[in-house]
């Protein structure tokens, strides 16, 4: 059997050809698999700091070098771990129910770092900020379910768990977990096959707030999908609260039974979409101001421009620069950090009036010469205003050039169509939710 020592070994060793050499001393330098459970890796890592930028910044690759060393491996978690064993434990299964972070609260699964404090609100996250707070206000009756769903790295998870963790400080007494989907599809099959089904329903039907995670995951997994729909019902039914979080709107979530759908749409739904430039300059404030480092405010507005990505990517760059800062005797200027993001600056797709058309003709199902035709119908008069709206929000084209390229359209048109959109789009979250696909679609 292979060991947790040469597996880390083997991945390395692959790591190492496709990381500069630099950066592969640097970063992994000091690390070790803690254990192996149930095809989870936990990796040891000595800091806080090195956890969060394997993660932002290598954590597909580590993935993906660990599956190549053995195909056994799932998934990656990184633990602080300055002390590796000294002995070589086999690569072993363990039970479901062990959590991956000694940090976490064992009877909740909740991280303690992720509080309300600790979220950085702005104008994409406000209105589910708002939401997660009126659920810890009033659980059981206020936006039950709530629903949040938005790309990867913006937050979900830190705002899910920030409900959960002030819940518990409010009402020490009520029972609260978090789960991930893939965690509760995992403890369903296992109960299934070890005939303790019983006991997985009377566990998950005790909690006085239920918070999953990833919802997309049980696309296609009929039989867990019947499991939560009853599960939803019986804590509905008793007026607990209920949180869930997607990649996507549920309406769109592919092979996801339309009961599940008609449940989640019962509530509230509301969608977190990429920070604003000065959101994004808001959290990085707050990210130098916990580890006490300087920064001008050039240096500020140019990391934020640098990565319009996810948190989680404008994290990793701060991070970047923060090691920098500490390690360096030099105050950090300008000149610095443009040379430590010369890769975070990503070229922008030039894409012309056409290519947007089409992809959003085709993102609403309707022919793409329908969109330039002087036609009312309702299923073209959407897609066209969203079109024109974005045109002109995000690739700033003129609007007498946008109606004369959209089948030779007055420019007032053009100007109500944007501003009817923008409106919209504050208090639809659904509408807010398909602008953000479209927009990563034409990144």
């Amino acid at each position: 059997m292979t060991t947790t020592r040469e597996l880390w070994d083997d991945a390395l060793i692959d790591l190492e050809l496709t990381t500069p050499k630099a950066a592969f001393t640097t970063w992994f330098k000091d690390t070790h698999i803690v254990r192996v459970d149930d095809g989870v890796v936990f990796v040891g890592v000595p800091s806080q700091f090195i956890r969060d930028w394997l993660f932002s910044k290598y954590h597909k690759q580590i993935l993906a070098s660990l599956r190549k060393a053995s195909e056994s491996v799932r998934s990656v978690e990184y633990l602080i771990s300055k002390h590796p064993k000294k002995t070589d434990e086999e690569v072993k299964p363990a039970a479901l129910t062990e959590l991956p972070l000694e940090s976490v609260h064992m009877q909740t699964n909740l991280n303690p770092r992720y509080t309300f404090d600790t979220f950085i609100v702005g104008s994409f996250n406000e209105m589910a900020y708002a939401a997660g707070q009126a659920v810890t206000r009033k659980p059981g009756t206020a936006y039950n379910p709530l629903f949040v769903y938005g790309e990867t790295g913006l937050g979900k998870t830190h705002l899910m768990q920030g409900i959960g963790n002030h819940f518990r400080s409010k009402m020490p007494d009520r029972k609260v977990f978090y789960v991930t989907a893939e965690k509760f599809y995992l403890e369903y099959v296992s109960a299934m096959q070890g005939g303790k089904i019983p006991h997985f329903k009377t566990r998950y039907r005790e909690y006085d707030l239920l918070i999953m995670d990833d919802i997309q995951f049980l696309s296609n997994k009929t039989g867990t999908q019947e499991e939560l729909f009853h599960l939803f019902n019986t804590l509905f039914d008793k007026n607990k609260q209920l949180v869930f979080s997607a990649d996507t709107h549920p309406n769109s979530i592919q092979k996801l039974a339309d009961r599940l759908k008609s449940r989640f749409n019962q509530g509230m739904i509301v969608s977190v979409s990429c920070p604003d430039h000065e959101s994004r300059v808001a959290i990085i404030r707050t990210k130098i101001a916990a580890r006490e480092v300087v920064l001008e405010d050039d240096v500020l507005d140019f990391i934020a421009a640098s990565v319009e990505g996810n948190v989680r990517e404008l994290e990793g760059a701060v991070n970047l620069v923060l090691l920098t800062a500490e390690i360096s005797d030099k105050p950090i200027d300008i000149n610095t950090v443009k040379q430590l993001l010369r890769n975070a600056n990503t070229p922008k797709k030039s894409v012309s009036v056409e290519e947007v058309v089409k992809v959003i003709a085709d993102f609403y199902g309707i022919d793409t010469q329908d969109v330039y035709e002087k036609t009312r119908r309702k299923e073209v008069v959407r897609p066209r205003q969203v079109i024109m709206y974005l045109l002109r929000d995000d690739f700033k084209i003129s609007f007498p050039t946008i109606g004369e390229k959209m089948g030779g359209r007055d420019h007032t048109t053009v100007i109500h169509s944007c501003e009817k959109i923008r409106e919209e789009a504050r208090n639809d979250s659904v509408l807010a939710g398909e602008l953000q696909q479209i927009r990563n679609m034409l990144k």
